[in-house]
């Protein structure tokens, strides 16, 4: 069964980690320095909170967190039909877990992720959040970046493979 992924960034943690347990009547399952996370099943939803360096307050961004393979590429399935460029992260760390992951961002550029959780981490990891904004903003809102200057900033030919697909896939659907 799927459940509803929320990461809001936060700038007191202590102060928010209080709130969000007297909100859910529960206390979190995952607590780090800067991350803290409760798997609820009333709402079965999985609530991350975090204070990282450089990032604003607010909505981090939403998802779909699966039990399997099948439900994993189930979701996939309807991303690729949701006509935006995707991003696919496999054997990632990220929140203080090994996850499959695949990124979208919504018409209003909210980042969505689907993923499947197989194992913790003792860090948290780097997160996709910065190649998706690349990749929307090279679809829709700024000039083409060029594949070498996409190697220039650390991305890999795989990655520009996924990209020019996605961006190829994306400028069919607004034909």
């Amino acid at each position: 069964m799927k459940r509803l992924h929320v990461h809001v960034a936060v700038e007191d943690l202590a102060q928010s980690t209080r709130f969000y347990s007297t909100l859910f009547a529960a206390e979190p399952t995952v607590v780090r320095d800067d991350y803290v996370k409760w798997m609820l099943e009333d709402p079965r939803v999985n609530f991350a909170i975090s204070a990282r360096p450089g990032r604003a307050a607010g909505i981090s961004h939403l998802g779909i967190q699966v039990e399997d393979e099948a439900e994993l590429a189930e979701v996939y399935d309807r991303l690729v039909r949701a006509e935006r460029p995707t991003i696919e992260a496999k054997g990632t760390t990220c929140c203080y877990a090994r996850s499959d992951k695949q990124w979208i961002a919504d018409p209003q550029g909210v980042p969505w992720e689907t993923f499947l959780t197989y194992g913790e981490s003792t860090v948290y990891g780097e997160g996709s959040l910065a190649r998706l904004k690349e990749v929307n903003e090279a679809a829709c809102c700024a000039p083409t970046r060029s594949e070498p200057e996409l190697r220039e900033r650390g991305i890999r030919d795989t990655q520009i493979k996924e990209m020019v697909h996605s961006l190829r896939q994306h400028s069919r659907g607004r034909g």
